[in-house]
């Protein structure tokens, strides 16, 4: 196949080249986008497993917070209690008229507000760092199929003219230019299979990752608003919502 591809390439004309140039190059940025996406994930995974490990062993918020200041925010998990606890400490420091006081608006409004709009803006930077890439993926995995037709399409008619042109209409006149016209459709299916497969692989990866999230934002909320960390014990699941109804954060009071 190496061969007919590099046969085709050297025999065919500008748009030939054209369509096998940009098969190849969507191959090569591919496969780049699939080994560095596979690297990410299962480094975050790793850093993600131990981070909540810590977390669900640690006494209270302030040793949480000593963790994070010692190993960083590396992963969604640490990312996002970094972003509550920022917005906890702001709100300390600042008293409990913040919400009164001017400033940026992306600081202004309730307690409860600003941590929720905290969590949240950490979850969707989490999804945007997972969909880089993505949108390459499911670009090479629909049309390659059909760039690579294309190729094999203008081949055969090239092949066809050459033929009509030598007046041999004899098998071996024209088994080989159109089988190696043939090739480029396969090139095509070579470059989409791979990509197709891993766009999947890593929407289901997101998916599932996404929902982790989620449910981890609430036991974060829940105890940002409260204050309060059991030691080395997970508390049982519970809904809460993060809406103005919600407690409003613990603060700490002058002794």
């Amino acid at each position: 196949m190496n061969e007919s591809l590099l046969h085709f390439f050297a025999q065919g004309d500008g748009v030939s080249r054209f369509i096998f140039l940009l098969l190849a190059l969507l191959s090569v940025l591919s496969w780049a986008v699939i080994l560095a996406k596979t690297a990410l994930h299962l480094r975050l995974s790793r850093r993600a497993a131990q981070f909540l490990r810590r977390f669900w062993n640690a006494g209270d918020l302030a040793e949480i917070a000593r963790d994070l200041r010692e190993h960083g925010a590396i992963d969604p998990a640490s990312h996002l209690v970094h972003h509550g606890l920022e917005v906890l400490e702001r709100l300390e420091r600042a008293g409990e008229n913040a919400a009164a006081r001017p400033g940026p608006l992306g600081e202004r409004g309730e307690p409860q507000e600003l941590l929720t709009r905290a969590l949240r803006r950490a979850i969707d930077e989490a999804r945007a760092r997972d969909e880089a890439g993505m949108t390459l993926l499911g670009t090479t995995a629909s049309s390659a199929p059909f760039i690579g037709l294309f190729g094999t399409v203008w081949g055969i008619y090239h092949a066809l003219q050459a033929i009509a042109a030598s007046g041999s209409a004899s098998l071996d006149k024209v088994a080989g230019p159109i089988g190696e016209a043939l090739v480029m459709t396969g090139f095509g299916l070579a470059t989409a299979i791979p990509a197709a497969i891993a766009y999947n692989a890593f929407s289901r990866i997101q998916r599932r990752r996404a929902q982790e999230l989620e449910a981890f934002a609430y036991d974060v909320y829940t105890f940002l608003v409260t204050g309060i960390k059991r030691p080395a014990t997970r508390p049982e699941p519970a809904v809460v919502a993060l809406d103005a109804d919600a407690p409003r954060p613990a603060r700490k009071t002058a002794s």
